[in-house]
């Protein structure tokens, strides 16, 4: 039986600046920056409250995972916001926004009531995009 998830992947177009994005404006935390063989780096980072969950910063490069050409169409589909997609959740979504927003993180949507919660949606530096939502009482 299946107990937990501990890592999970976001595919960044440049691992140097997703580090930046991810710790430097979003405030996680690096839990691994390792070498993993000629050329690449296993860069993980995750929110300070949840330690447990790693959140790998994966480089689109050619190699283990794509061909060269298969790497092109993923960086196209990532750089364009047709690929990644999380959620993401904190206690104040208005404090939060605005914290984000000084920052220079790119929102879509700002903080709007809908049927299911208050969200704001905003984009990584490679493209990805992910919901921010205030957690429910």
């Amino acid at each position: 039986m299946i107990t937990r998830m501990n890592h999970v992947s976001v595919f960044v177009l440049d691992q140097d600046s997703a580090y930046e994005f991810y710790v430097n404006k979003l405030g996680f935390k690096v839990n691994t920056d390792a070498p993993m063989g000629p050329g690449m780096r296993w860069l993980t980072v995750c929110p300070p409250a949840q330690p447990e969950l790693e959140i790998a910063l994966m480089a689109i490069d050619a190699g283990m995972m794509f061909t060269e050409d298969s790497a092109a169409h993923m960086r196209a589909l990532v750089s364009k916001g047709t690929f990644g997609f999380g959620v993401f959740e904190c206690d104040n979504l208005l404090v939060t926004y605005e914290e984000l927003k000084a920052k220079g993180v790119e929102f879509t949507k700002p903080p709007t009531k809908e049927f299911y919660g208050f969200e704001a949606l905003f984009k990584d530096d490679s493209g990805n995009w992910f919901s921010l939502g205030e957690k429910s009482e």
